[in-house]
């Protein structure tokens, strides 16, 4: 049957893009729709700043007159800046089952890349590396956590059908809060504490523009020159501290300040995707009384820890600060447990980063989902 591609442009007709989701994803009891206004706001450049860094279009396609599948294509100036490897993204790619559609997408995505000087992609990254990352390959049998990709079992076989071959993989831990510490961890976080100039503040929400400017400063030092790495600009930052506000619990977040100054940070924010899991995407009329009770008041049972960075001056300290990340793992587990929930995802770390997969495989935690990140080589 012939397979027809059509352009959409961010801002404006987003509607069956976003449609496209509902499609690919609609007998996977797994799947949460994301909220629709949110996606709007997210792939609209009057609301998201970060069409100020970069040229985006969406595609989507249709076989037989129906609705088949969705990709985006992304060129992010600031990664170019960075990284200077003429390297586009491709991402949101979510299709039936079917290599027919999967190719005529990847195609569309390759030629708008190619027309604009790159020659490699990367993804699905959607939009970026600081968004939802990866198609999953393992883990199936769990819903995605809060701001994290889900995918169809045969997404990755067709993405491979197209040519593109593994870049990396990325792994997502789970902690159940039963598990007990082991005892070399437990030493760490009570060695930690008891130094006086040591301080693990929680993250002040009435600051939260100010704060998340710390938590950016300190991120953007501890992942320098890692993989997928691009700094959040400062009208990314306002964005990222407004959305943030809303969600967050600042007992399960906190700053580790050393002498006053701010040396390291721990972000796990309530996992809000279990919150609007049965909304169907919708808020109106009764889902924002529903999400904020559930948020703020019932809370969710599971989190995400998005982020835990320490800066180079404090890691270069090891003989007075080497315990430092072990104790705010241990620090943010027990608050996590004093609030109620019961379990979190560590996520994502890159499976060649070694002394982080080990700290979190000392507190017991265990991979229990896998996203692969894809690359292809230009015309």
């Amino acid at each position: 049957m012939a397979i027809e591609i059509r352009e959409h442009q961010p801002g404006k007709d987003v509607d069956d893009f976003i449609r496209a989701g509902f499609e690919v994803f609609r007998d996977d009891p797994m799947w949460v729709p994301p909220l629709d206004f949110e996606f709007k706001e997210r792939l609209s450049p009057k609301h998201n700043p970060f069409f100020n860094r970069a040229d985006v279009t969406l595609f989507t396609a249709w076989k037989d007159g129906k609705l088949a599948g969705r990709c985006s294509a992304t060129v992010d100036h600031e990664h170019l800046k960075l990284w200077k490897d003429d390297t586009g993204f491709f991402g949101f790619f979510d299709t039936v089952d079917d290599p027919a559609v999967a190719e005529a997408l990847m195609t569309a995505a390759e030629k708008w890349l190619s027309s604009r000087g790159m020659h490699k992609m990367i993804g699905p990254l959607s939009l970026y590396a600081n968004d939802e990352i990866g198609c999953l390959v393992e883990g199936f049998d769990y819903p995605p956590n809060l701001m994290m990709a889900h995918s169809r079992k045969y997404q990755g076989a067709l993405i491979e059908k197209t040519g593109c071959e593994k870049e990396k993989d990325l792994l997502c831990w789970k902690y159940d809060a039963d598990q007990k510490f082991p005892d070399r961890v437990l030493k760490a976080w009570e060695t930690i504490k008891s130094l006086p100039e040591v301080t693990l503040r929680s993250v002040d929400p009435s600051k939260m523009e100010s704060e998340l400017g710390i938590i950016m400063d300190i991120y953007n030092d501890a992942w320098k020159g890692k993989w997928g790495m691009v700094p959040a600009l400062p009208d990314e930052v306002k964005k990222i501290a407004k959305d943030m506000k809303l969600i967050l619990d600042p007992d399960i977040a906190f700053i580790a300040e050393i002498h006053g100054k701010p040396e390291g940070m721990c972000i796990m924010l309530p996992n809000l995707n279990e919150a609007i899991g049965d909304l169907g995407g919708k808020m109106f009329p009764f889902g924002w009384a529903k999400l904020l009770w559930r948020v703020k008041v019932k809370h969710p049972e599971s989190s995400r820890l998005m982020m835990l960075g320490i800066k180079g001056q404090a890691r270069s300290n090891v003989k007075r600060y080497g315990g430092l990340s072990a104790a705010m793992y241990v620090e943010v587990a027990k608050r996590g447990i004093a609030k109620g929930y019961k379990w979190g995802e560590l996520s994502w770390t890159r499976e060649d980063d070694a002394p982080i997969n080990l700290g979190i495989r000392s507190m017991g935690a265990k991979v229990y989902k896998k996203y692969r990140v894809y690359r292809k080589a230009l015309a």
